[in-house]
């Protein structure tokens, strides 16, 4: 006899078990379904969580190499263990991963583990790895399941030396050449991770910029930032094809716009030209569940696919591929179901690429202002003025705060600096309030701090910062 619920959601990432736990608070029974052996998908598993352990401990083994010294701290030249680092992310992912696992326990919420596929009007069906397939039966089935590696014609990744994201996390030694192919967000994150462990890092990308999408300044502050660490660039071009040998391989590089070919030697390549939708194996097909021109579920502005009772959220739907999105989505669809008013704002949700420095960026860019054609005026101010980053010797950067010219209310903000994946949250709520740049710099801010720095942006909307 199949199992009844109100509510089945397939994948259990960041959007698929906050969507479980929410509706299950609010009183709906609920299954979730994971392919995998432990929860948390994508992101607890091989993304977020194990890239930022990575990046945690090699900025603090390059710290140790280079500006211990200048803070008084004598120490031996640190020596890389990278079996106990990989061993200690892994001890981070397990930690999550488990608390993940007890959330669902604690919230009265079935785990069923194996391939989950819709076969019918509110019917799910489970097939683990070993034993028989399950049936499902449901009121509401929610498609949370992901994204995965956007491939490169011709390009054969095989997670040793030609790498996709999940296998940058697992090198066995670091490699003395690192090709990165495409210079958005992972990329960048994986690539400084090698880099301070010793690796020369070239990025390769398409474009004639990193970080397609946000802020052109910051990006270009950034790249100047990466490459006076080390890291060097090849903009407007692209890899057409890689050969293995026994000295390593060899990349052949091309002008985006056409032009003469040049062979690159390295001896890993890493290819992040983005992430596509998680969509085969469902049975959206057969449910009738249609797609939209990018294989992402369609759906009608409210998570709602063109078939009843089946909706989606996170990776797999439009927009920004973000954990934290999935998880406003998640939240938001259980109230919906539950007959609440579930709710997400689209013009306030964070960027944060978390390197050192770090990106953060939250609203509209100058670049989509002046598209729209919207008058507003512009505070920066930099690190460098700033009395907690100066102490610290962490002064790269700076912050922009972008308001309408007409009421004050602040468009956008972004940051390159210090700690501002966490310092982006202050901008987040005063824009979630529709707060202007004058209350942004009324606000008394903690000194010393590096959040100063955005009170005096706040400050330079209105051309008068203190302390530059």
């Amino acid at each position: 006899m199949a199992e009844t619920y109100d509510l089945v959601v397939i994948g259990t990432g960041p959007g698929g078990y906050v969507c479980a736990i929410r509706a299950a608070q609010l009183g709906l029974k609920v299954a979730v379904v994971e392919k995998r052996e432990a929860h948390g998908g994508t992101c607890l598993n091989v993304g977020c969580i194990p890239s930022k352990a990575l990046l945690h401990a090699s900025e603090l083994f390059e710290e140790a190499g280079s500006h211990f010294k200048k803070m008084g701290i004598k120490v031996n030249k640190p020596q890389l263990d990278l079996k106990a680092m990989l061993a200690y992310k892994q001890q981070g992912i397990d930690g999550n991963t488990q608390g993940v696992a007890y959330l669902l326990k604690k919230n009265k919420i079935t785990p069923h583990h194996g391939t989950g596929r819709i076969v019918g009007a509110g019917k799910v069906e489970v097939t683990p790895e070993k034993g028989d397939a399950v049936t499902l039966e449901t009121k509401n089935i929610v498609i949370a399941t992901g994204s995965d590696v956007a491939p490169l014609p011709g390009i054969e990744i095989d997670e040793k030396q030609i790498v996709s994201s999940t296998g940058a996390l697992e090198l066995a030694k670091v490699p003395q050449r690192m090709i990165l192919v495409g210079g958005g967000v992972i990329g960048l994150e994986l690539g400084s991770v090698w880099r301070r462990l010793g690796a020369k890092v070239m990025v390769v990308e398409f474009l004639d910029r990193i970080l397609p999408g946000m802020d052109l300044e910051i990006a270009k502050t950034f790249q100047r930032t990466l490459k006076k660490q080390g890291m060097e660039f090849k903009l407007s071009s692209k890899v057409t094809g890689v050969t293995k040998s026994r000295k390593g391989l060899k990349v052949t590089v091309e002008p985006a716009k056409g032009g003469d070919a040049e062979t690159l030697e390295a001896d890993v390549v890493l290819v992040c030209i983005g992430r596509v939708p998680y969509t085969q194996g469902l049975g959206l097909e057969e449910a009738g569940v249609k797609l939209d021109e990018r294989g992402r579920v369609a759906t009608d502005g409210h998570f709602k696919t063109n078939v009843d009772g089946i909706y989606a959220i996170g990776d797999v739907i439009d927009g920004p591929m973000l954990a934290h999105k999935a998880e406003d989505e998640g939240m938001a669809l259980a109230e919906l179901l539950a007959g609440q008013s579930g709710h997400v704002n689209y013009d306030v949700i964070p960027g944060v690429v978390y390197t050192a420095p770090e990106v953060s960026t939250v609203g509209k860019t100058e670049e989509e202002l002046k598209e729209a054609g919207i008058d507003y005026r512009v505070g920066k101010f930099p690190f460098t003025a700033n009395g907690r980053a100066k102490v610290n010797m962490t002064t790269d950067g700076f912050v922009k705060v972008l308001a309408d010219a007409r009421t004050d209310r602040i468009l956008g903000v972004h940051m390159i600096g210090p700690n501002v994946g966490e310092i982006i949250a202050e901008a987040a709520v005063i824009m979630e309030f529709g707060g202007s740049a004058e209350d942004l710099a009324r606000t008394c801010h903690a000194h010393p701090t590096l959040t100063e720095a955005v009170k005096e942006a706040a400050l330079a909307v209105d051309g008068r910062p203190i302390h530059m």
